[in-house]
């Protein structure tokens, strides 16, 4: 449909086949095309605000077993796959925004701490749209979090996956 550089617009997205509309948004959800290939059929969208509607009321109606899915696709925040510089192109461009792939020895291994706090607590990543962050204040949402109890904490990374597909649909669309 247009290659990754691009920009695209609602019209270009509404217009487009299913599995060049699929291709298009299939990384908005973290590893999970299935967002896009259940949105697909709710199209034509006014414009991105109703397309990101869409896609957060796809996850919405998804099954707990589906949502639990979507949340372990996400990777730790400046774990090892970071390091290594093996995540998501755009997991990559997010993290690397606030420097959490340049993290000292030290900084890494907090993180790594407080990653396998949260894994152990919850059975999910720590999400949080760090575009919208200072290392400091993941870091203080990472503390806080850690005291949320099960369904409150799934509640937050649930919207917190939307707020990640929305700032990720902005950046790609046109207007």
């Amino acid at each position: 449909m247009a290659d990754s550089a691009a920009r695209l617009s609602i019209a270009a997205l509404n217009d487009a086949p299913a599995p060049a509309f699929i291709a298009a948004l299939g990384a908005i959800y973290e590893h999970s095309p299935w967002v896009a290939e259940l949105s697909v059929a709710l199209r034509p969208f006014a414009d991105m605000n109703a397309l990101a509607a869409a896609m957060a009321g796809t996850v919405a109606a998804a099954s707990d077993a589906e949502k639990s899915a979507l949340m372990t696709s996400h990777p730790d925040l400046a774990g090892r796959l970071a390091r290594a510089g093996k995540l998501a192109p755009s997991s990559a461009g997010e993290q690397a925004g606030l420097g959490l792939d340049r993290l000292s020895d030290e900084e890494f291994e907090n993180f790594e701490s407080l990653n396998a706090a949260y894994r152990r607590r919850f059975g999910f990543p720590f999400i949080i749209a760090v575009r919208r962050h200072t290392r400091a204040s993941v870091l203080q949402a990472f503390h806080a979090r850690l005291g949320n109890d099960e369904a409150t904490e799934r509640a937050t990374a649930l919207r917190e996956i939307d707020l990640i597909a929305r700032l990720r649909l902005d950046a790609l669309l046109a207007g």
